[in-house]
């Protein structure tokens, strides 16, 4: 799978906000086929201190493609731009 096709989730463990994000993401997944990295940001003080209180977020590289809901548009859109 491409490196473009790969989204990163910030995310918590205790989160419900982020396991509900998670369970949107699935199908979208498997309709556009990337993959789905996540990264829990209480294990990293540098990302705890950055996204803190935002997460979910759900990354495209460093762009930022939606925070808290998912945005399946936002995801799609992201995709259709880049092929």
């Amino acid at each position: 799978m491409s490196a473009d096709r790969h989204l990163t989730v910030l995310s918590r463990a205790w989160c419900h906000l982020c396991h509900d994000l998670l369970d949107a993401l699935a199908p979208l997944q498997v309709e556009l086929g990337f993959s789905v990295e996540v990264i829990d940001v209480d294990s990293d003080p540098e990302l705890e201190e950055r996204w803190n209180e935002a997460v979910p977020v759900v990354l495209a590289g460093e762009g930022e493609l939606c925070r808290h809901f998912l945005d399946a548009a936002a995801i799609r859109a992201h995709f259709r731009r880049i092929g």
